[in-house]
């Protein structure tokens, strides 16, 4: 089986190479782990995968090759409110933040010692940035913070007025920053540096896929396309680096994906990991994430 997996792959590179045409594989499912409650977010770093559930006081690791629950990793102070997680390769930890008593959670990996600080008002969405600082969505206050790995706070976005509940920011490749918001019909607006409206995707864009519904988590591929957890639809978008156009994230037919909130993409392994809010409460795992409706 897995030598006639090889030999497809080689023939479709050779394939690739000799007529300068991609073809893609459709996204698979790799694995579902079941579980609850519901899963509030996901991401993955190096041999492991880290799952984060709704008021839960640990962290769920996984092996990210087998996908089977290795450890729980204890996490005080988040049981209550835990809203994201995400991941540091450079140095080496877990961020977490709670949103009734906001604050970020630094876990690091390598002596499990945790250290914590206050944020703005109603923390959601994490991300890691282009210089490895941690970047939380304060929704409330409506804007960014960047804050270095011991907690010092280096920069505070304000965003500009008009989409409302911010909810996960992530930084492009121009430097400039993606942000879902979560609001029905739901946005996205891509900001500056400085907080400036570069462009926005929503109801008013032409689009055969409806509008979104309370847009949640967001994973930006190596081509720059942006994926969205949207949440009131039970659906995965996939929207262009320009946000001119989106269309629906090819799933299996009868996945039955149920409010979508965790959303990581791993890179390296070409692997989209999905956490539900709703429903079976699974995180779904995808491969050949990288397969988005325009580039097949």
């Amino acid at each position: 089986m897995l030598s006639e997996y090889l030999h497809l792959l080689i023939a479709r590179a050779l394939c690739e190479i000799m007529t300068g045409v991609t073809s893609r594989v459709s996204p698979t499912v790799t694995r579902v782990i079941t579980g609850g409650p519901a899963v509030w977010g996901v991401t993955s770093l190096g041999d492991y995968l880290y799952v984060v559930r709704y008021n839960g006081n640990e962290v769920e690791v996984f092996d990210a090759v087998t996908l089977t629950l290795e450890r729980v990793l204890p996490v005080p102070g988040i049981s209550f409110g835990i809203s994201g997680i995400t991941a540091c390769s450079r140095n080496n930890c877990l961020y977490l933040c709670v949103c009734y008593y906001p604050s970020i959670h630094r876990v690091d990996l390598t002596t499990a010692a945790v250290n914590s600080w206050r944020t703005g008002e109603t923390p959601r969405g994490l991300s890691v940035n282009a210089n490895h600082n941690v970047l939380v969505t304060c929704a409330k206050n409506k804007k960014l913070q960047e804050y270095k790995t011991d907690g010092r706070l280096m920069r505070e976005i304000y965003l500009p007025a008009g989409p409302q509940s911010p909810w996960q920011a992530v930084q492009l490749s121009t430097g400039h920053y993606v942000v879902s918001h979560w609001q029905s019909p739901g946005v996205l607006s891509v900001v500056g540096v400085d907080g400036r409206l570069l462009r926005s995707y929503g109801s008013s864009n032409s689009s055969d896929v409806g509008p979104m519904k309370y847009p949640k988590s967001l994973a930006v591929t190596k081509n720059g396309d942006i994926l969205v957890a949207d949440e009131g639809n039970d659906r995965i978008l996939a929207v262009d680096p320009s946000l001119t156009r989106a269309q629906v994230f090819p799933l299996p037919v009868d996945l039955r994906l149920v409010r979508p909130f965790g959303l990581y993409l791993d890179v390296t392994r070409d692997r989209l990991f999905v956490g539900e809010w709703g429903g079976d409460l699974r995180v779904i795992v995808l491969d050949n994430a990288s397969c988005i409706p325009w580039q097949v």
